[in-house]
């Protein structure tokens, strides 16, 4: 588990089909073997422990859903596990990506930014307004979005776009996305987990969810 808290930058400086060898200095003296470290939002594991940093393996499964497997110079937002004590200042994130998405404009505003994203469908379903999302790792609250969720906009402090990758990557590129968690399970109940007053379970139709929806099924005010 982790807060989207960004705690160093590191560089990618090998990534093949199988693992990836991460330069990071900033935190390789403090993991171990088996530890998780978010990279760019993706959740991997130390296999190995090295001087400057450390490696670890990947699946098919990681490189068809995020962006580690495309190689540029831009680097690597890295995040230790949470650790039980340590500060939530973000929100919860699993470092399991949903989707990629492309940044499509930046605009300063004073000393902030203002970052407009794309998303698929399969993420922009969880996408609301003034609600959490993950965008390599960086926890950001969603300031604006379509109907759809497809297209969205984030607000980004000075301190967190100059000490993430966020300051560089470039329009266009490809950013990993993870959904807020707690939007996908209240998504599964409400199709899914419904129970009558039988206590058993009932599958509602495949509906979209709505308020009409939420009304019919007690979600109401």
């Amino acid at each position: 588990m982790f807060t989207g808290l960004v705690q160093a930058l590191g560089q990618i400086q090998t990534c093949d089909r199988d693992r990836v060898s991460i330069d990071c200095p900033a935190i390789a003296k403090n993991l171990a073997i088996g530890d998780s470290v978010a990279v760019n939002g993706v959740c991997l594991t130390v296999v190995e422990i090295l001087s400057y940093g450390f490696i670890a393996d990947m699946s098919p499964e990681t490189l068809n859903r995020s962006n580690l497997g495309q190689r540029n110079d831009c680097p690597a937002n890295l995040e230790p596990a949470l650790a039980v004590g340590d500060k939530l200042g973000g929100h919860f994130v699993s470092g399991h990506i949903d989707g990629v998405g492309t940044l499509v404009d930046r605009i300063k505003q004073g000393d902030a930014w203002e970052l407009s994203f794309t998303a698929p469908e399969q993420v922009g379903r969880y996408i609301v307004e003034k609600g959490s999302i993950a965008i390599n790792g960086v926890s950001l609250t969603i300031s604006k979005c379509n109907a759809s969720g497809t297209g969205f906009s984030t607000a980004v402090i000075s301190h967190t776009y100059h000490n993430t990758n966020l300051s560089h990557i470039k329009l266009g590129s490809y950013v990993n996305l993870e959904a807020d968690l707690l939007g996908k399970y209240v998504e599964k109940f409400l199709r899914q987990g419904l129970v009558s007053p039988e206590h058993s379970p009932t599958r509602l139709p495949d509906r979209e969810v709505t308020p009409d929806f939420l009304a019919e099924h007690g979600w109401g005010s």
